[in-house]
């Protein structure tokens, strides 16, 4: 059964999806463990969180509904109702009948074989991260990233195992671009020599995703502590990369049979190569 209790809505209280997700992150060292677990499921999953009942998405969260209620009232609202309005609000600007059509466009083709089966749900996958990516992207954020990074003397690339073809990637790229970069993920294991080079004058980039590589968070925290600034991709505003980091992105990769393809990942990593390398020579 559905659990609504109503209290005084505050004047600050978010009345965006931009602004509820700065507030998610202000609090997120002081919010009890069964809040923080739904701030974590409602910043990965906010269509779910839209249109689901609380029921549904307590269920989901794997929280008691009544716990919705008083993360709703933790960030200013009245109740789970006016907080669930806002991550509604979010969707009023997208065109209504794009899910469908990526439906339809599936629902015409039928793999007979199972390659095919496998390809589809990837695609289907990799369009739904591309597109979430694009919806929740600030274009300011990615403008500041590239003006940070271009400025930089050296960009170091910190990526442990899924996310190490990113910043593989990224060095290619950057290398091939003729902007200084190093990449972190020595098979000696000198990784932290290798970052005790880093200076306030370069900077760096981290990747990680749930679950998150201890050695990319360590890595991330010992360049930040240099005074290095620090661009962080990863999925969730409760990511431990984030203290670490000056400017950070949020990518959330759909799954596959449990697997995710790094679509939306690797168009934010060709982005900020590309841009990096124009920012540097603009004529």
């Amino acid at each position: 059964m559905d659990v609504e209790v109503r209290g005084e809505a505050a004047d600050d209280a978010p009345r965006t999806f931009a602004d509820l997700q700065k507030a998610l992150l202000e609090p997120k060292r002081k919010l009890p463990k069964r809040l923080a677990q739904i701030a974590a499921f409602a910043s990965a999953n906010p269509d779910d969180v839209a249109f689901g009942t609380a029921a549904s998405i307590a269920k989901s969260a794997q929280v008691q509904p009544s716990a919705l209620v008083r993360f709703a009232h933790a960030l200013g609202f009245g109740g789970f109702t006016e907080m669930q309005t806002v991550f509604r609000e979010r969707l009023r600007d997208r065109i209504p009948s794009y899910q469908e059509r990526l439906e339809a466009l599936r629902n015409c083709s039928e793999p007979v074989t199972k390659a095919g089966v496998l390809f589809d749900g990837f695609a289907s996958a990799a369009e739904q991260s591309v597109a979430t990516l694009r919806d929740r992207l600030r274009p300011e954020a990615l403008d500041e990233a590239i003006s940070l990074l271009a400025s930089a003397d050296t960009i170091y690339l910190i990526g442990q195992r899924r996310s190490y073809p990113i910043t593989s990637y990224l060095n290619y790229a950057l290398g091939k671009l003729g902007v200084r970069n190093v990449l972190v993920g020595s098979a000696q294991g000198n990784d932290p020599e290798t970052l005790s080079f880093a200076r306030p004058t370069d900077a760096a980039i981290a990747v990680s995703f749930t679950p998150y590589a201890s050695a990319t968070v360590d890595h991330a925290r010992s360049v930040a502590e240099r005074g290095t600034p620090l661009v962080a991709i990863t999925d969730s505003p409760f990511s431990p990369l984030l203290p670490a980091a000056k400017i950070w992105f949020e990518v959330a990769e759909q799954s596959f049979e449990g697997f995710r393809p790094m679509s939306a990942t690797l168009a934010l990593s060709m982005t900020l190569a590309v841009g990096i390398a124009e920012r540097r020579n603009p004529t």
